[in-house]
């Protein structure tokens, strides 16, 4: 299944979170007969961005959001570690320096953009600009209002500049988000992920939840669109992630470059450090 097709937020598209199924899980009824297939997709995303770093003719922008345990990590440890790091970066986009406040939204955002031939993930992102400001009335509204016309264009300066952009909303239900932080609380390898705001910001789900839906229907575009990902299930979330990123790339039809070099030349070489190395021995 092309689940680019059942996930995404066609542009234009109105959103009302409440009639998304967060425990959706596909054709699939559980992980072990899902293991497959996620490993044929987690296998041609690896062969993909090893295309990608060759042939620099692309870059990648992968964009996470979701609210507190939707598996954003766990997204980049279980699919995102299939990409060779040599080519790949994540950066986290957490509460604002002085230096970042002191100048526009996008500005921390826009230098960790990918270069041609790399990939870039964005844990949290630039969207945090109309999510948590506007939940928690950070900045006016007549400002954050202003920004999503703001990021369709800077994704629009990206993907003119040769950047394939995918945006991924983890959409998790409230019942799971409270299962989530309790084996937090129960796990001692988990303990660490314990925030104070967790359980503060569960008051504010509503709000959140009208946030997202105005991120989801006024900025996914043709150049950048979103997806939202049933990710009650870790296994369907990681399944449905490595499907569309692969997806994605293979319509791109990219190609292993030409040599630059004289390949009959750089064999005589070769021979001859062969001879050379054999004469050296037998000596």
């Amino acid at each position: 299944m092309d689940y680019r097709k059942k996930l995404i937020v066609k542009p234009g598209s109105k959103v009302r979170l409440a009639d998304i199924d967060a425990g959706y899980h596909g054709k699939h009824e559980t992980s072990e007969l899902a293991a497959t297939e996620l490993q044929q997709h987690v296998a041609e995303l690896t062969r993909q961005q090893y295309l990608l770093y060759a042939e620099k003719k692309y870059a990648l922008l992968i964009v996470l959001q979701g609210i507190d345990a939707a598996g954003k990590d766990g997204t980049c440890w279980h699919v995102l570690a299939a990409m060779n790091p040599q080519g790949t970066s994540v950066t986290g986009f957490k509460q604002p320096t002085e230096a970042e406040r002191a100048h526009d939204f996008l500005w921390r955002v826009h230098a960790h953009a990918p270069g041609l031939g790399q990939a870039a993930v964005f844990n949290r992102s630039h969207y945090e600009d109309v999510l948590v400001v506007r939940v928690h009335k950070l900045v006016p509204k007549s400002v954050w209002s202003k920004r999503y016309d703001q990021i369709n264009q800077f994704e629009q300066l990206l993907a003119d500049h040769g950047t394939t952009i995918i945006k991924l909303f983890l959409y998790i239900s409230p019942e799971e988000q409270l299962a989530r932080f309790k084996q937090r609380l129960d796990d001692p390898h988990r303990q660490w992920k314990i925030s104070d705001a967790d359980y503060r910001e569960r008051e504010f789900w509503d709000d959140y939840g009208k946030a997202y839906e105005a991120m989801l229907a006024k900025c996914s575009t043709e150049h950048a669109p979103w997806y939202v990902i049933p990710s009650n299930h870790k296994w369907f979330r990681n399944l449905a992630v490595s499907q569309i990123i692969a997806a994605t790339l293979q319509d791109l039809r990219m190609k292993m470059p030409e040599p630059t070099v004289d390949l009959a030349e750089i064999r005589q070489h070769y021979h001859a450090a062969v001879a050379r190395s054999a004469g050296r021995r037998g000596s």
